[in-house]
């Protein structure tokens, strides 16, 4: 598996490969443990996409994305507080929410870490799956040219 550094840069990736409802579900039963603010209310919205030309360095905006964002605290029984944050491209906040409460509890391993951990195994599964696929339908579609030019050469003699 992946280390902690890393685990917690690849979450949001991770957990967006699994079905939305079930990151939802898991996020809400930290509920149960901890006591979760927002610092900044969960949004969801369009942010511009900028790109910089490879020539003369210069950016231009290649279009809208969905956007969703949020940035909450946890606040345990003994008052320790972590926080989480997630900006992922999504229209939905809620599921931003709950990638930011999963984001804070992997990053300070709190009681629960092992679920999301589990969580974040089964998303790297689906998107390894979803690599491979991609790699065979790639394979399948790919040409071989030099074929062609035998090909050429042949009608050429005739």
């Amino acid at each position: 598996m992946l280390n902690n550094q890393s685990q917690r840069a690849q979450l949001p990736r991770l957990l967006m490969a699994l079905p939305e409802d079930e990151v939802i579900g898991a996020a809400a039963s930290f509920a149960k443990q901890y006591t979760i603010e927002d610092i900044k209310l969960p949004q969801a919205g369009l942010g511009l996409m900028q790109l910089k030309d490879s020539a003369l360095q210069e950016g231009y905006f290649l279009g809208e994305i969905p956007l969703a964002t949020a940035h909450v605290v946890l606040t345990d029984a003994q008052q320790n507080r972590t926080e989480g944050a997630a900006q992922i491209m999504h229209s939905e906040a809620s599921l931003a929410r709950a990638i930011a409460i999963m984001d804070a509890v992997v990053s300070a391993k709190l009681n629960g870490h092992e679920r999301v951990t589990q969580l974040l195994a089964r998303g790297l599964t689906v998107l390894t799956e979803q690599q491979s696929s991609r790699k065979k339908m790639l394979a399948r579609t790919r040409v071989d040219f030099s074929l062609l030019s035998s090909a050429e050469e042949e009608d050429a003699d005739e």
